[in-house]
């Protein structure tokens, strides 16, 4: 990969490299324009997977209420060999396990939401974090076709 060519074609984020073991603390001591919305988890293992979702124990301010995940080793190449105690899987067990407010929750019937489906649908989650201060405040436009109700 050419580190450069990409770091400069970047607008609107942030490439950084190395290991999550370090990087993730030192990305929440940063002073960020914007919260996390999103992260694409290409970790592989368990031990860097684990450490990686520290990047969720930041304050309520570096992140969104819910934040969108994808997770690239939860089902290939080796499908019989994933479950929840080896692996991603085992990682996102455990934090869920380990932390009382936030979790991480695939999202249900995706695929079904879909015009395309597609096997990547089954490894997208959600993190939600309860204690988050907007996690109630209802974002979906009233013209919007599912909207909350009228109190």
């Amino acid at each position: 990969m050419d580190q450069a060519a990409l770091k400069a074609s970047l607008k609107h984020s942030t490439l950084i490299l190395g290991n999550v073991a370090s990087t993730v603390p030192s990305f929440l001591k940063t002073e960020k324009a914007a919260p996390i919305g999103f992260v694409a988890f290409d970790l592989d293992y368990y031990s860097s997977t684990k450490m990686a979702l520290r990047l969720f124990e930041g304050p309520s301010a570096s992140h969104l209420p819910r934040v969108y995940c994808y997770f690239d080793d939860i089902i290939w190449p080796e499908i019989a060999c994933h479950n929840e105690n080896v692996g991603e899987l085992c990682a996102i067990r455990e934090f869920n396990v380990e932390h009382m407010h936030l979790k991480l929750c695939p999202i249900h019937m995706f695929s079904h939401t879909r015009p395309h489906p597609a096997p990547w649908n089954e490894q997208m989650y959600v993190l939600h974090d309860f204690q988050h201060p907007l996690y109630t405040v209802n974002l979906t436009p009233r013209t919007a076709r599912h909207t909350q109700l009228p109190l």
